[in-house]
Formats: C-alpha cells, sequence, structure tokens
C-alpha cells in the first residue's frame, strides 16, 4: 500500500527533517505550478519519471526550467533509449498517479527499482519544493533533508547537470 502525504510527513518527523507544506489547486503540469501562488522559498521542481530500453528506471528531479534532452541524458548515464515510464509503471513502482511525480514518491519503491538523478543546480539551491505524494500541495525542505531522505530509502542517486551538452 502507497504511503498517505501524513505518512510521508511522520517519516520526515521521524528523520528529524524540517518541512513546510502548502496548500493549493491541483496541478498537473510545470505551467499549472507556476500559476498557482507560490508561498514557499526555493527551488521549484519538475520531476521526470524515466525507464529505459533494457528496463531500468529513472527518476530525474530538476529545476523546473531546467531543459532536458532525453538523448544527452541516455549518453551520459549510459542509459539505452530513454523514454517516459508510463502511468501504469508509475503507480506499480512508486505508488503515485501522474501529475504528482516526486522524489518523496521513493518511500514507496520497497524493491529499489528506481535510479535518483539530481540536478546540480538545484542541489545548490538552500530550499526545494515538491509535491507529497499528491498534487494539491506543496512541500519544502533543504537540499541537504533531500539527500538524507534519499539516502533513508536506501535509494541509489547521482547529482548530475542534466542540461549539459544540448545544444543552443
Amino acid at each position: 500500500m502507497a504511503a498517505t502525504p501524513d505518512e510521508l510527513f511522520s517519516y520526515f518527523e521521524k528523520l528529524g527533517i524540517k518541512f513546510k507544506t502548502h496548500q493549493h489547486e491541483p496541478v498537473f503540469t510545470v505551467e499549472e505550478a507556476q500559476a498557482v501562488s507560490r508561498e514557499l522559498e526555493g527551488g521549484h521542481s519538475k520531476n521526470l519519471f524515466l525507464k529505459d530500453k533494457t528496463g531500468d528506471l529513472y527518476l530525474l528531479v530538476c529545476l523546473e526550467e531546467t531543459r532536458v534532452d532525453l538523448k544527452s541524458l541516455r549518453k551520459k548515464i549510459g542509459a539505452k533509449n530513454l523514454s517516459f515510464g508510463k502511468a501504469d509503471l508509475l503507480i506499480d513502482t512508486l505508488g503515485i498517479e501522474p501529475g504528482s511525480v516526486t522524489p518523496f514518491s521513493l518511500i514507496n519503491d520497497t524493491d529499489k527499482k528506481v535510479f535518483v538523478l539530481l540536478d546540480e543546480a538545484m542541489m545548490k539551491e538552500d530550499y526545494l519544493n515538491f509535491h507529497p505524494l499528491i498534487n494539491d500541495k506543496t512541500t519544502q525542505i533543504s537540499s541537504k533533508d533531500l539527500l538524507q531522505f534519499i539516502e533513508s530509502c536506501g535509494q541509489n542517486y547521482r547529482i548530475i547537470d542534466p542540461s549539459a551538452d544540448i545544444p543552443s
């Protein structure tokens, strides 16, 4: 059974992670998220659930304005033909619906199937904002606490520049 936002917040408290949450209208895209009131400072994200030809799964977590070219990213991480993961795979693996993709969903990846890719520029932000498993809220944590959370879930991650090598 997938974790609820309240279970996620309890997990944060157990880890000593400080967080703030802001309620808003449900949003499904970066553009919609930019249109809602932003009461939380820090970097706002886009999160891409990706699959390669061999079945490897990735979660790219980057700043919302980051340009991502899947072909360049594929070469950078050694993946085979990256594409977006289908909704049923997202639900089965991370326990969330499309439009709610977030690194916090790693709490549901008990089989540790997803490799996490973190945007180097994003990790320089003091605070980061993500959906807490549902897209009608945004939760802020520090970038340091994001790493603590990912490590506590037992996930492997790599910090990369996903926009490097993209032709202008």
